[in-house]
């Protein structure tokens, strides 16, 4: 039934507990976990400030870049690690970008059959603003599972 999964996680605790049910879902399912961080591009005006520091054109971009790429794949490293189970296939991707379109993209990319996310960002005013589960539950091109993430 779901044998292509995707999850997201942006490193925190309450992720990983979205990134533990979708290792449970993949590994009943003999399927494959794809587990995905996000990091939200530089702004434009962090990079120009920055550039005008280092007095580098593209230096601080490229540095930013980097320190966030390195960070992406040591959350992932960790997620991969606790969702690790008995004959489940287990692939991490660091992207950058708008979190819930990259989720959404990505699981299209895959023609994935779930995409699991947790429910933080979904209580009071940011459930109105386009948190990232709400964002996913509206434009996922596949069945979503919101996991209550709460403490």
């Amino acid at each position: 039934m779901f044998t292509t999964i995707v999850v997201g996680t942006d490193g925190t605790e309450t992720a990983s507990k979205a990134v533990l049910e979708a290792a449970d879902i993949a590994a009943a399912n003999d399927g494959v976990l794809h587990i995905v961080s996000v990091q939200k591009p530089m702004a434009a005006s962090a990079i120009a400030s920055a550039e005008m520091a280092l007095s580098a054109p593209a230096g601080a971009e490229l540095e930013w870049e980097e320190e966030a790429r390195q960070a992406l794949e040591a959350a992932l490293a960790e997620a991969a690690r606790r969702a690790g189970r008995p004959n489940l296939n287990v692939e991490t991707h660091a992207r950058f970008g708008a979190p819930a379109e990259v989720l959404c993209d990505f699981a299209a990319h895959l023609a994935a059959d779930l995409l699991v996310v947790g429910n933080r960002g979904m209580k009071g005013g940011r459930r109105f603003l386009g948190s990232v589960p709400n964002t996913v539950s509206h434009h996922a091109p596949c069945s979503v599972l919101i996991v209550d993430t709460a403490d």
